[in-house]
């Protein structure tokens, strides 16, 4: 190689890296100048790309984004419904991307009854422009266990952290009926990563909340002990309970899980200091629903180990607000 192809082949790879860079640190989370962190969770938009029923689900997404203005959008499964998927996931992440938001994703168990499997839908959704979702993570079950931490103001440490995981989508075992359940190894993957982020904070846990589809088996004892919102269906969760609310109690970090899965529930309950939260049904009519749709808002503070939450439905209206934990404080 003669000397000008080494120095443009230099030129050319210092100035790749140094894209890669930028692209990295845009995509970084971090709290506002204030503080603040907003996150839009949207469920189930069961979007189907030749259905009229389906510009309602648009209607709420956009509506709810130039309103909320979030920092981070994240869908909890079954977003599309139609095949071909990929045109539904199209039009359904560009509304997010295009106004320059980064999303993250957990896949839902009807994402890959299509013409994708699920490790096609992981990786085309980790393929869109602004997205978080990373598709694979060695040695644990499932598409899409993930970390996604919130820096500092500063941005010179992490302040929170975010956990986005599989919660699968059938039984796999013919003796058990039902939905699927977090493997060990993805508890085992929890607890690890808590443990992490823990000690880089000085021993002190960090304000985590995590996000995933179907509702853990506690949801149910959580509405019967405190609990503000809807629920006209039983929750479908799983049959067998793996621990992952036990290893979220015993390390102390995450406030509140966040599902949907179950369109006519959009509950926020209190189970031993962690809120169990639904989001609201996001879809049109495509699939069953009962109650209108909408989508839930969550703030986190900076510093606190803290947040609050609200529904948002059409036409700037606002339901179901509550700051936890002093919502369920009993006085």
């Amino acid at each position: 190689m003669n000397n000008f192809l080494r120095k443009t082949g230099l030129f050319c790879v210092a100035i790749l890296s140094l894209f890669t860079v930028s692209g990295l640190q845009a995509q970084q989370l971090s709290f506002r100048k204030d503080g603040s962190f907003k996150i839009v969770q949207f469920t189930d938009v069961h979007y189907c790309v030749s259905k009229p029923e389906s510009k309602e689900a648009l209607a709420v997404i956009n509506e709810t984004l130039d309103t909320e203005k979030p920092d981070l959008v994240i869908f909890t499964g079954d977003i599309v419904t139609e095949a071909p998927a990929k045109n539904g996931w199209d039009v359904v992440t560009e509304a997010v991307s295009k106004r320059g938001i980064p999303f993250a994703v957990t896949l839902g168990n009807h994402d890959d009854e299509l013409d994708l499997s699920r490790a096609q839908v992981a990786r085309l959704v980790a393929s869109y422009p602004k997205s978080l979702f990373k598709d694979t993570t060695d040695n644990v079950s499932g598409y899409g266990n993930y970390t996604l931490p919130i820096k500092s103001a500063a941005g010179n440490k992490t302040a929170a952290v975010l956990y986005c995981m599989d919660s699968r989508s059938y039984s796999k075992i013919k003796a058990v009926e039902g939905y699927g359940w977090f493997s060990q190894d993805q508890v085992n993957w929890y607890r690890n990563q808590s443990k992490d982020f823990t000690k880089q904070n000085g021993g002190k846990p960090l304000p985590a909340l995590a996000f995933f589809h179907i509702a853990l088996p506690e949801y149910n004892k959580a509405y019967n002990t405190r609990a503000i919102g809807l629920r006209f269906e039983d929750e479908c969760n799983p049959k067998v309970n793996s621990g992952m609310f036990t290893a979220m109690l015993e390390s102390g970090d995450v406030m509140g899980t966040f599902v949907g899965h179950d369109h006519d529930n959009d509950y926020i309950a209190w189970l031993d200091g962690i809120a169990l939260v639904y989001g609201r049904f996001t879809g049109g009519k495509t699939t069953y629903i009962n109650i209108e749709n909408g989508a839930r808002v969550i703030t986190l503070q900076e510093g606190e180990a803290a947040f609050k939450s609200w529904i948002r439905l059409k036409g700037n209206r606002i339901i179901q607000q509550t700051e936890f934990p002093k919502t369920f404080i009993k006085k």
